[in-house]
């Protein structure tokens, strides 16, 4: 044990050696570039994934806790639902659960304007029973209130396609249901108690609700009842479908990776594209990193026959090299970690700095050129739309990418230390 303690001390010491001998030379000025590099491209992969992820899951949110739900089942009687209802109240993972009933239909108004919708009957307390749904579901006009007989609550994207407006009178002109409903009618009015938006604009735009007394009425007797599921972790869904699955054989459950697959499938490409493309960077960064470090073993060729001839082993001697490379990611990679975190947290703040200074050289070199156009520089509205993207940072994301970065000058060092050793004591000597 004491023997490979000091194997390590003396490869420890002797790639310090050779850091501070170099201090002023290429081989240092292309290891601190190499970790300014690793420390921008870390630092700037940090902050893309966590707007990304921002972007994104202000979608899957949205779908997932008005839309999709985690958990849908389906094919139940009235003494299942009773059974599966008390089954979620029991299991800790599950963190609610509320029947619906839905259909299509085209809405129509008083000013003969329609628009398709997804009707979706609900309990009248969901919103004061499910933060989930409350959260997503924000009101700007009216409360969300569908206590009141024949009340409807409709999206923005929809009030705007139909102008409707608070205490609008809606009517489900054509309506999807079995035999017992009928498919045209103008009686099936509603009176408008609010209009809510969600950060999808699907949902916005096609989406209402009326309360599940409502739906009984008006979607017929062949209409088959829903119950959504939420969990605390919506990963936990297919162990959650298994468990039910064996207390209740006979009913149909359905995970949220069922619905708007195609469009989950196409947000998972962008991010992972995107990804791809960033990470470029440190595959730049690992073939300056080769070269320097090849550079490096070429100059130390003597001192690096020297330490074999004294007993130096082939493996000591290439770990020395490799030691300088990990050190390199190590000072790249921490502080562009620290630096990705402190943007991504504050990226409102930075954008809003951004945005004024790019006014003010605006503003400057306007009034040197064109003083007399000066009255129309303003600052640029899209920063303001950047800063106002949320960031959302993912522990996993963030622990790869840095060891990502951590790994990139480790393997280019490892590569290029294979070049150690190729000449001999002997050799080195004459040449000198």
């Amino acid at each position: 044990m004491s023997d490979k303690l000091n194997r390590y001390k003396w490869i420890f010491s002797v790639s310090s050696r050779f850091s501070r001998v170099d201090r002023k030379g290429r081989s240092r000025v292309t290891s601190a570039l190499a970790a300014l590099g690793i420390c921008f491209g870390v630092m700037t992969l940090i902050v893309v994934m966590s707007v990304m992820n921002g972007f994104q899951r202000k979608f899957i949110d949205a779908i997932m806790e008005v839309s999709s739900y985690h958990i849908r089942i389906s094919d139940f009687d009235e003494e299942t639902e009773k059974k599966i209802r008390a089954y979620c109240e029991e299991n800790k993972k599950i963190k609610s659960v509320s029947g619906f009933y839905e259909a299509q239909s085209l809405v129509t108004t008083t000013k003969v304007k329609q628009s398709v919708a997804l009707i979706r009957a609900i309990d009248s307390d969901v919103y004061e029973q499910d933060p989930g749904f409350r959260k997503q579901v924000e009101m700007i006009a009216g409360e969300f209130d569908l206590s009141e007989p024949d009340t409807i609550i409709i999206g923005s994207g929809m009030a705007r396609d139909v102008s409707a407006r608070l205490n609008s009178e809606i009517n489900l002109f054509a309506l999807s249901g079995g035999n017992d409903v009928q498919l045209l009618s103008s009686d099936r009015l509603f009176k408008v108690k609010g209009v809510f938006k969600t950060g999808y604009a699907d949902i916005n735009s096609s989406f209402v609700f009326i309360n599940s007394d409502a739906g009984k009425k008006y979607f017929g007797k062949e209409a088959s009842k829903v119950l959504g599921v939420k969990l605390n972790n919506p990963n936990d869904d297919q162990l959650i479908i298994n468990r039910m699955k064996k207390e209740f054989p006979d009913v149909k459950i359905l995970s949220w990776r069922e619905y708007n697959k195609t469009f989950f499938g196409a947000l998972r490409i962008e991010k992972n594209m995107l990804l791809l493309l960033v990470a470029m960077i440190f595959i730049v960064v690992g073939i300056n990193i080769y070269n320097g470090m090849r550079r490096l073993v070429f100059e130390r060729r003597s001192e690096i026959s020297i330490l074999s001839a004294i007993g130096g082993k082939s493996s000591e001697i290439k770990s020395i090299f490799i030691l300088q490379g990990f050190l390199t990611g190590i000072k790249g990679a921490v502080p562009g970690m620290i630096l990705g975190l402190f943007l991504s947290v504050n990226s409102k703040t930075v954008f809003d700095i951004a945005s004024r200074f790019m006014y003010g050289v605006s503003y400057v070199l306007t009034a040197i050129t064109n003083p007399e156009n000066l009255v129309y520089v303003t600052e640029n509205p899209m920063y303001a739309v950047y800063g106002n993207i949320p960031s959302r940072i993912f522990f996993g994301e963030t622990l790869w990418i840095t060891l990502f970065g951590v790994a990139a000058p480790l393997i280019a060092s490892w590569a290029a230390s294979r070049n150690v050793l190729k000449m001999t004591v002997a050799e080195v000597l004459h040449n000198e």
